[in-house]
């Protein structure tokens, strides 16, 4: 039996103030209460509305006095405040030209974010028709709004556009702000549960929200469903955008409709690791899986959304461990897309799990040599890797590949290998205690109980 590695419960804002531990193993190969991990009850923390709610936000510089962050252990919840550049965010969505993206039917590195022309070429015309096959307007699930900038600025775009706006929040200082919304807009539906826990998708469900929601095929891009959402800026943020990219080959959560867009407001930081390429010193483990399941560009050049504090909130300035001024990192807009054509076969992602773990932790090691550390024995594969006699040169590996250098065709490569083997281990769980998620090529304690 594996030994699953715990960490002690971490706080993580929400408004019922609970604690979250990481991911753990159950059926079905997803964690039965969050996105994330298991959720517990923790202390609750009480807060009086300082400022009635209304449909109007407040104005920009009454914005931290209105919505205190530090009071409410809010200051990893960011979302738009400047109410031009939610509207500019709400088109790069919704107005994205999704067909095109589609047109990347294989996994291939990405640029940092669109060209100006692309931008401009993809939300060309913005009043046009929708795309054949829907006149109806979009059904929208948006998570972790905050006050509803980026929710109002959806609500003024057309219902040709957008016919039904699904809004997710649970923190008792933003909810008001968006509940008021209901009364003027029959389109918007809030609901008071987080984006995090799987019951809120199916709550959505047995509200009948989603009954309009058709199945489509996987070959083609879903028309009806789109999902959008600021991430959180800390671990729990990360690990819930590398759990979206790990329900694709699957199809689970959303992406049981077919192939829904998402569309996230997420840190630099994060954005460098998804799209970091081989190479590169932030290609890790999250960067492959995520090239391995979608196609995704920012939808509007990272230079718009700065300097961040005119457009974000919280604006907030402290002291890091040098004594040095630490302001809120940039954030990134980016859309992705589930490819049509998937990498990772249906229920192979623990294989590719294991894998990815075990080698990343030698990133700058050439994998002829690194492939020992998959298991006793696992010398083996080189054989199954690189045999002249027996493999043609596209189905070779090079060996003196360094991990971090390997493309998503090297990793395919590797786990058709390791399923030929016919001495893999069956037990998957990495329960070694370390976690090689921050890939740096060193160990670090892990905080990751199961690679489900």
């Amino acid at each position: 039996m594996s030994l699953f590695v715990r960490r002690p419960p971490t706080p993580f804002s929400r408004s019922k103030r609970r604690y979250h531990s990481t991911p753990i193993a159950c059926a079905g190969g997803r964690p039965s209460k969050t996105l994330t991990g298991r959720s517990t009850p923790g202390r609750r923390k009480s807060f009086v509305q300082t400022v009635e709610p209304s449909l109007e936000l407040p104005e920009l510089e009454l914005w931290r006095e209105t919505f205190p962050y530090s009071a409410m252990g809010l200051k990893d919840r960011v979302s738009v405040k400047n109410p031009a550049t939610a509207d500019k965010l709400a088109k790069s969505f919704v107005y994205w030209n999704w067909n095109k993206m589609d047109e990347k039917k294989e996994p291939s590195n990405v640029k940092e974010y669109a060209e100006e022309s692309e931008q401009q070429e993809a939300n060309a015309d913005l009043e046009s028709e929708l795309e054949p096959g829907n006149g109806k307007g979009k059904v929208i699930i948006e998570a972790f709004p905050g006050p509803g900038a980026l929710t109002r600025a959806l609500m003024r775009l057309p219902e040709e556009r957008v016919r039904k706006l699904i809004v997710l929040e649970d923190d008792e200082l933003y909810y008001p702000w968006l509940k008021l919304l209901e009364k003027v807009d029959p389109r918007v539906h809030v609901i008071d549960k987080s984006g995090y826990s799987w019951e809120t998708y199916e709550v959505i469900e047995e509200l009948g929200l989603l009954d309009d929601v058709k199945k489509q095929p996987w070959e083609q891009v879903h028309d009806d469903l789109h999902f959008i959402s600021h991430i959180p800026t800390n671990i729990m943020g990360e690990q819930l955008v590398s759990q979206f990219f790990r329900c694709i080959p699957d199809q689970q959560w959303l992406y049981k409709f077919g192939r829904v867009p998402m569309s996230i407001i997420l840190g630099a930081r994060m954005w460098k690791r998804i799209s970091a390429a081989p190479a590169t010193q932030d290609r890790c483990k999250v960067s492959v899986i995520a090239e391995a399941t979608s196609a995704f560009a920012a939808s509007l050049p990272p230079s718009r959304l700065l300097p961040y504090e005119e457009h974000f909130h919280p604006a907030f300035v402290r002291e890091n461990r040098t004594g040095k001024e630490k302001h809120h990192g940039p954030l990134i807009s980016i859309n992705t897309l589930p490819l049509a054509q998937q990498v990772i076969d249906t229920y192979s992602l623990e294989k590719w799990d294991f894998c990815l773990r075990r080698l990343f932790v030698l990133k700058r090691t050439a994998i002829g040599k690194a492939v020992a550390s998959l298991a006793p024995g696992a010398n083996t594969l080189i054989k199954y890797l690189s045999d002249e006699s027996s493999l043609p040169p596209k189905e070779r590996l090079d060996l003196t590949k360094a991990i971090n250098e390997m493309t998503v065709r090297d990793w395919s490569l590797v786990l058709k290998a390791f399923e030929r083997w016919p001495f893999a281990p069956e037990d998957l769980l990495i329960s070694d205690g370390f976690n090689d998620d921050r890939d740096d090529g060193k160990r670090s304690q892990s905080t990751l109980a199961s690679p489900r």
